[in-house]
């Protein structure tokens, strides 16, 4: 690994350095996103921010979330809630619920894009669950889907539907979707669906003119940022999968840091123990100490001043 050291570069005695002027060689090889990946021995990147349910680290609070999805679908609540703030990992949670659902029982259709149309999010529905011949206008549309999960039923499938992202659904397509909600036999519904969105999914079910979609939801569940503790346990759980042999270890200090900077949003937590490894892989260091940290810290700071 070539490396240049500005001749200002110092490290203070007590590990924290007064200077980071390092910079590193441009070859594609030595690319910042996987700098410290061989020097630590990682079989792949720890903290990257993909949603990858191999990652999943079930916190209290999400082992909750995914015991309502499963309920709520199991028991044919109709209409499931999960809401999150942004990077309390409701992607991932949600492909690990898909995972779970079994492929022999049930079909599944899961929107991400919900900026659409009526007519657009009905179209999306019907080809998530492999229709290919869709009827064009959305009375016509209705009446396929209708017609579709009858006839899954009939053959002993259950349908769930996933919005993801749906703070961003207009009214008028929510009401679409509470009206497929209507589509029903005298015994159950013919589709399970599930709303994943931000706290302003919240904001949005208050409205005066959706209380009948509120009214609807049997199973609502809000996921909450990580602890202290489990903040800890999800950055080991990570390094473990990604084949650490326990370099570089976080000092206490470096975790108290890392909470405090990220308020415990799984997402950011990411961000900065991967900008703080690599500034414990400037230092040579296997130790990633509270100033690497920090100084993680400042820098996204100056995304947002």
């Amino acid at each position: 690994m070539r490396r240049w050291a500005s001749s200002q570069s110092k490290t203070h005695e007590y590990g924290r350095p007064t200077d980071f002027g390092v910079r590193f060689g441009t070859s594609p090889a030595y690319s910042s996103a996987h700098m410290y990946q061989s020097y630590y021995g990682f079989k792949e990147m720890p903290f990257n921010i993909t949603p990858d349910p191999k990652f999943l680290f079930l916190s209290p609070t999400h082992q909750e979330a995914l015991q309502h999805l499963k309920f709520g679908v199991r028991e044919r609540k109709g209409f499931i809630v999960l809401i999150g703030e942004v990077g309390c990992g409701k992607t991932t949670l949600c492909r690990r619920f898909l995972n779970e659902l079994d492929p022999a029982r049930f079909d599944t259709a899961l929107i991400l894009n919900p900026r659409v149309t009526e007519t657009q999010m009905l179209k999306a529905i019907l080809t998530e669950l492999g229709e290919t011949k869709l009827a064009r206008s959305q009375v016509d549309l209705v009446s396929q889907m209708n017609r579709v999960l009858l006839e899954r039923i009939a053959r002993g499938r259950d349908i769930v539907l996933i919005i993801d992202e749906a703070q961003n659904l207009s009214f008028e397509v929510l009401e679409q979707v509470r009206l497929l909600s209507n589509l029903e036999t005298d015994k159950q519904k013919l589709l399970q669906i599930v709303l994943m969105g931000q706290p302003e999914l919240k904001g949005l079910l208050a409205r005066e003119e959706l209380r009948q979609l509120r009214q609807r939801i049997l199973v609502h569940y809000e996921l909450h940022p990580l602890s202290y503790r489990d903040m800890i346990h999800y950055i080991q759980h990570r390094l473990t999968l990604a084949g650490s042999s326990g370099r570089p270890a976080f000092t206490p200090w470096a975790f108290r840091a890392l909470h405090k900077a990220s308020r415990g949003i799984p997402r950011i937590v990411n961000n900065l123990c991967d900008k703080a490894m690599l500034s414990a892989f400037i230092r040579e260091s296997d130790e990633v100490n509270y100033w690497d940290a920090r100084r993680a810290a400042r820098d996204m700071e100056k995304l947002t001043t």
